[in-house]
């Protein structure tokens, strides 16, 4: 039972979105509208990943997790949203659904931050939805808190309030 991590390619992007959007559900279903949840379909958040990736590739980093050669989840960081350079952003930390608590997130977090301090970035910062409280404990478990900062972005037609946290590298 042996998990890998390698970095992304092209083909790894459509499976990429389809994992992206299975996870979203599982994990945001107990707090958000199936409604919310329906779109994108996982096709859909493939392209997205397609498009996303031609343009963020230059200084951005995606790293898939394999589990005997499945894919088991992503991790994708870059530059922070707010432009400080000495801090990166993990924009995503994504799993398949029967992978959570088998430690890929952990070992796709452990590689975020290696590459994070590869890269000269000294802080590290991530959001996450405010009503993920097993995310939330889960960077917290890792080291982050956090920082005080609110934003409110829509998943689907909902708000979804979210909290930035941080942590030294």
């Amino acid at each position: 039972m042996t998990v890998t991590l390698r970095p992304a390619g092209s083909a790894d992007l459509l499976p990429v979105g389809a994992l992206h959007q299975r996870s979203r559900v599982a994990a945001y279903s107990s707090f958000l509208p199936a409604e919310a949840l329906a779109d994108p379909t996982p096709e859909a958040m493939g392209e997205y990943w397609v498009q996303r990736w031609t343009w963020e590739r230059a200084d951005h980093v995606m790293t898939v997790a394999e589990r005997n050669g499945t894919l088991a989840g992503f991790s994708y960081l870059g530059p922070d949203d707010e432009g400080d350079p000495a801090t990166g952003l993990l924009n995503a930390i994504h799993l398949e659904p029967t992978e959570r608590g088998r430690g890929v997130g952990r070992a796709l977090m452990v590689d975020a931050l290696n590459n994070m301090r590869t890269r000269g970035w000294r802080r590290a910062v991530l959001w996450v939805l405010r009503d993920n409280t097993p995310a939330r404990h889960f960077y917290e478990r890792g080291g982050w808190h956090p920082t005080g900062q609110q934003r409110d972005e829509m998943i689907g037609r909902t708000h979804t309030p979210q909290l930035r946290y941080t942590r030294p590298l």
